[in-house]
């Protein structure tokens, strides 16, 4: 059974950093393509970053050069290193995983403060 657990969400003040992690079980990720989805209230969720087999990496414009998406295959964990952050990155970060179907994990709150 595949299962994605995410954590080090919370709160901090604009200009600052938080690293997301998110724990793969059920099967080796780095053949996959796994990233980082967020949901600001009332808003569609969106891409932030992609990491595919290779290391080959993609961000949304709004995080480029601020985010940074890598994984630890030892680990089976991906993690989303943020820097720089702003109050519009509030939102819900989820853990994507593709196999076909897409597996999501439980989602994490961060909320930055100005």
């Amino acid at each position: 059974q595949v299962q994605l657990v995410e954590s080090g969400g919370g709160e901090v003040q604009a200009g600052g950093s938080l690293t997301l992690s998110c724990a793969v079980s059920g099967i080796a990720f780095s053949a996959h393509t796994m990233g980082w989805y967020r949901q600001a209230p009332g808003k569609q969720r969106e891409l932030v970053a992609v990491i595919r087999s290779g290391d080959n990496t993609n961000y949304a414009d709004s995080v480029k050069g601020r985010f940074t998406i890598s994984g630890d295959n030892a680990k089976n964990t991906v993690y989303l290193q943020m820097n720089s952050l702003k109050p519009e990155d509030t939102a819900v970060y989820y853990c994507w995983l593709n196999l076909g179907y897409d597996y999501w994990g439980q989602g994490t709150q961060v909320t930055v403060s100005s």
